[in-house]
This record gives structure tokens, C-alpha cells and sequence, in this order.
């Protein structure tokens, strides 16, 4: 596999007070959607801002497709797609134009608005109308088309599903999914945990400047060892006489099933169990712990920390 990013021991100070960001080290690949989890002030705008060469670190080393991204090499800079948490446009100029302009910046071929427009999810009817005219969802797709300008190979994504409604954010991953099979590397950073659990192959969650977690879901899960839940529903009159076995203990769900909570490496050996009295029980459920369950026990274990 390829790297297209590397972070080594990347420290960023502010007027020699403000550590936004202390020893982070890690490397992205070719092909790989990365999630970069933290909550406001973390650190992750100051990192993707090194990432793209706009500051540079107050120690450690940067590359980005093997070049520091900082010295302004154009054909790095083109390679790159960025989308802020915030877009802005000017609301005179028409998507189009907006487009164009970008294009030219980029040094890339003006023609491909009309294919970026659709792929993003714009009408074409939308494309000579002011941005003005445009909602907030309208305006995060068109910054989307201006990121994916020249095909990037590394792409950098900030609160990318804000403004879009739940059909847009599907078709929004569906375009993420097809960049990644592509071969570009997706850095995505976003607070809607429930959104990346199942669509980033890969999480790094940072705190307070520092990197506390790094791996993929089901890494963190195995470091982290939070309890699981297995609910099962019995069968219509009946009570699986294994649910009573000693030490596991069950409570009412509400709807007629059964939940217990079961520590990380005793959940297979309890669904094996459950396996002999399959004949009492109508479904079963095993409950992995969420990003949001993990982002909150890794958080907290540095504080206690």
C-alpha cells in the first residue's frame, strides 16, 4: 500500500503559549477514508491546515504525496481537494462561473462542470442561477464539485454532510465510497459520529492537541473492551430456560425482549450458550459499542490520565 500522507511527531504552538497540536504522528494510504474525530478545539482544522501547506508545523515533519505541502509545489496543491466546514462563495457569480474560476485556478479543464454538477447532486438548471438563489444544502454540494476539481488524489473533507438532508448524505458516501475504490484518500472530518461508524475504514480521534486513538472500528473496539449488548427475543409464549443461567443476568427491553450487557471476551462464548436454546428464541441481537461510546471512553481515559 501506498502513503499519500505522512505525520511524524508534529507539534503546532501559538505565540509560544497554545500547543493546538502536540507529537501526532500517523500515515494515510492510497484508497483509504480515515475519520478524524474530535470535538471543537481539538486540533483537527490546525492539522488539516498543515496538511495543505497553510501553516507549518512548530516541529516534526509534514509530507503530503511525498512533498512538504508548505513549500508550494503546484503539482502537489493540484493533486489536493479541500471542502471547509464553512463555504463560501461569491453570491453574485453563478455556480458555473464559480466553478470556472476554480478551474482555472486549478489549471484544469473548465468542461467538466457539467459532469461535477451532476455527480455532486446539482441540477444543471442550477448552474447559471446566482448562488444567491442557492440553499445551504446547494451551496456544500457546489463546494463539493469545486473540491473534487482535477480528480484529487488526496482529499480533505471538514463537515462535509452539513446542510445536506439524510438522501443527499447517502449520496454523498456513495461518491465517497467510489473516490475511495478509485484509489484516493479521503481525510475526513466530521462530529456526526453516527454517520462515519460504518463508512470510515479507519478513526483517529484527537484531544486537547494530542492523537489518543488510532486504528479501525473494530481496533478500538478490542482496546477499549466496553461491554457489548445481546438482547434476544423469545419465542411467542415461552422463556428460554438458559436465559436464567447463573451469572448472566437479563432485563426487559420493553417490547418483550430480553437484554444483558456481556464484557468484550465473553460474547461468543455466551452466543455459543444461547445456541442450545435456539429452538426458545425468535431473534437475537448482539449490540456492538458505537464510535460515540468509544469516542467517549477514550476521552475520558485521558482525562483520568
Amino acid at each position: 500500500m501506498t502513503s499519500t500522507v505522512s505525520v511524524k511527531g508534529v507539534s503546532k504552538r501559538y505565540g509560544g503559549k497554545v500547543d493546538a497540536l502536540r507529537e501526532l504522528s500517523f500515515t494515510l494510504d492510497e484508497g483509504e477514508t480515515v475519520a478524524l474525530v474530535g470535538h471543537n478545539g481539538a486540533g483537527k482544522t490546525t492539522l488539516i491546515k498543515l496538511l495543505l501547506g497553510l501553516i507549518r508545523p512548530t516541529s516534526g515533519e509534514v509530507r503530503v504525496l511525498g512533498e512538504d505541502p508548505a513549500k508550494g509545489d503546484f503539482g502537489v496543491r493540484r493533486a489536493l481537494g479541500y471542502l471547509p466546514e464553512s463555504v463560501s462563495f461569491h453570491m453574485a457569480l453563478t455556480g458555473r462561473e464559480t466553478l470556472s474560476f476554480y478551474a482555472r485556478l486549478k489549471r484544469v479543464d473548465v468542461k467538466c462542470a457539467d459532469e461535477l454538477f451532476e455527480r455532486v447532486g446539482l441540477a444543471i438548471s442550477a448552474a447559471d442561477r446566482p448562488i444567491r438563489t442557492y440553499s445551504k444544502g446547494m451551496r456544500q454540494r457546489l463546494g463539493l464539485a469545486q473540491a473534487l476539481l482535477g480528480a484529487p488524489k488526496v482529499l480533505f473533507l471538514d463537515e462535509p454532510t452539513s446542510g445536506l438532508d439524510p438522501a443527499l448524505r447517502r449520496n454523498f458516501y456513495t461518491l465517497i465510497d467510489e473516490l475511495r475504490a478509485g484509489g484516493t484518500t479521503i481525510l475526513l472530518s466530521s462530529h456526526a459520529l453516527g454517520e462515519l461508524e460504518d463508512r470510515a475504514g479507519r478513526v483517529i480521534i484527537v484531544n486537547r492537541g494530542s492523537q489518543i486513538a488510532d486504528g479501525t472500528i473494530d481496533d478500538l473496539r478490542r482496546i477499549a473492551s466496553l461491554p457489548s449488548r445481546i438482547r434476544v427475543r423469545p419465542v411467542s409464549g415461552g422463556r428460554p430456560g438458559l436465559l436464567r443461567d447463573t451469572g448472566v443476568r437479563w432485563t426487559e427491553a420493553g417490547d418483550g425482549s430480553l437484554e444483558t450487557e456481556v464484557a468484550h471476551a465473553e460474547r461468543l462464548p455466551l452466543i455459543h450458550r444461547l445456541s442450545d436454546a435456539a429452538s426458545g428464541i425468535d431473534t437475537l441481537t448482539m449490540i456492538e459499542p458505537t464510535l460515540d461510546d468509544l469516542y467517549a471512553h477514550f476521552l475520558n481515559s485521558q482525562e483520568a490520565a
